[in-house]
């Protein structure tokens, strides 16, 4: 151990917290596009409003998209992609470039807060660590010359494995080799009036504890006072791994002597599905560790270490990415599939809230009753084409082809393009040929 842990309980424990909360706590989304059959970013969009996701962070700075947001409110953090960091870093008039035709194009239509230039690069890209400062710096000069410093912030996510001896809390501090990286990144995020952008993973902790973390306290599961984790320096008691790793970066700034950078968890979840090697990667233990971490934020606990000052967190991830690389857990991080249904309904029914997506009152969109045989088939070529509805399973001999009615055709497709886009206000209409019902219409 670098510095006796008396020593750090005198450094660290007697300064008075001056870390402050700007907004009310949020839940956030990240949205991935590894996916063989992304959804048009009308439909992702349409997805976030019916489930009242006000904030999203996306991983590049697609138009499509970007489009799709614009007028909505919807606040996102855009993402400069590793790959394109080194020349960013390189280059103040190439960064000024990527600020005007990606934020600048954008923006105040679409509500860009923040920017993400890479992600987790000290870990994952360290030849490209001495020039991420400049990257920071060249994005933000462009937002200042642009007078939009005050209303986007610059920072960079970090793996939280870049903080050491993260438990007990108050004996964390920042891996020692990259300091001459994160002293001055830490300086700029400070002098920015940025914040500190960190990946919380529990479930690769416990993953990789060899059963030393408990899966309850993984999954913020209410545990008994006897069994939750004191921190023998401050007496503060943890409950779950997420504050723990949340307070252990404040330590690991404080002893660097920043104690007034705010904390943004970037990206935090649990997968639903895994190989079988991973046991615990089950639609239960995601729906438990997501179920808990929202209501955790929004009911403005704080941690130990800041009591009552929440960390806002974008939960990773909006889709399971089916595409992505790795291990099958790797596919399965997503709330909801590419047709907008959800991998499980989420313990927050009646909340009000965001992702409070309970379907079990179910609705569809059915063909109404007596509609004009002509305008009933117009709407059917519509929902079968530029709709993007699969109509292949109405085809004879497949599976919805019968019964063989216009009527039953119309309400196939018009229920699948109505669930496609989340059910979203307006989407059940069809020049008034349609219309919503509780009725399965499968079942009839």
């Amino acid at each position: 151990m670098a510095v006796p842990p008396f020593v750090l309980l005198l450094l660290l424990v007697g300064c008075a917290s001056t870390v402050k909360s700007d907004q009310e706590p949020f839940i956030g989304v990240n949205i991935g596009t590894d996916l063989s059959d992304m959804p048009h970013p009308t439909q992702v969009v349409a997805l976030l409003k019916a489930q009242n996701i006000r904030h999203i962070r996306l991983y590049n700075t697609d138009r499509g998209i970007l489009a799709a947001l614009a007028n909505t409110g919807i606040q996102v953090i855009v993402s400069v992609p590793n790959e394109q960091l080194l020349g960013i870093g390189q280059s103040n008039s190439t960064a000024a470039n990527w600020v005007s035709q990606n934020i600048i194009a954008h923006y105040p239509a679409t509500n860009i807060t923040g920017i993400s230039v890479g992600s987790e690069v000290l870990t994952a890209l360290p030849n490209a660590a001495p020039i991420l400062v400049n990257a920071l710096k060249f994005i933000h000069s462009a937002l200042v010359a642009s007078n939009l410093d005050r209303q986007i912030k610059v920072s960079t996510p970090l793996s939280s494995s870049v903080i050491l001896d993260s438990f007990p809390p108050s004996q964390a501090f920042f891996n020692k080799s990259l300091n001459p990286v994160l002293v001055p990144m830490l300086n700029f995020l400070q002098s920015s009036g940025s914040y500190l952008m960190l990946n919380v993973y529990p479930y690769y902790d416990y993953m990789q504890s060899n059963g030393v973390i408990p899966l309850d306290y993984a999954l913020f599961k209410p545990l008994p006072s006897n069994k939750e984790a004191v921190d023998a320096n401050t007496l503060l008691h943890y409950s779950n791994v997420f504050d723990a790793t949340v307070d252990a970066a404040y330590f690991a700034m404080a002893f660097l002597n920043f104690t007034n950078i705010p904390v943004v968890v970037t990206e935090t979840g649990w997968p639903s599905k895994g190989d079988s090697n991973e046991p615990d990667a089950t639609v239960d233990n995601a729906n438990t560790y997501n179920s808990n971490l929202i209501r955790h934020v929004l009911n403005k606990t704080g941690t130990p270490k800041h009591p009552g000052i929440t960390v806002s967190t974008y939960i990773y991830e909006l889709y399971n990415e089916d595409t992505k690389a790795g291990p099958l857990s790797e596919k399965n991080w997503g709330l909801f599939d590419a047709s907008g249904s959800p991998i499980y309904i989420l313990h927050l029914t009646g909340s009000g809230s965001v992702l409070a997506n309970d379907t079990t009152n179910q609705t569809y969109c059915t063909a109404k009753e007596g509609a004009d045989p002509k305008m009933l088939q117009a709407a059917l070529d519509w929902a079968c084409g530029v709709g993007k509805v699969d109509c292949s399973p109405m085809l004879q001999g497949e599976s919805c082809y019968e019964p063989d009615t216009l009527s039953a055709h119309a309400t196939y497709a018009f229920d699948t393009y109505y669930h496609q886009m989340g059910k979203a206000p307006g989407t059940c209409d069809f020049n008034g040929v349609a219309a919503i019902t509780t009725t399965d219409p499968s079942k009839t």
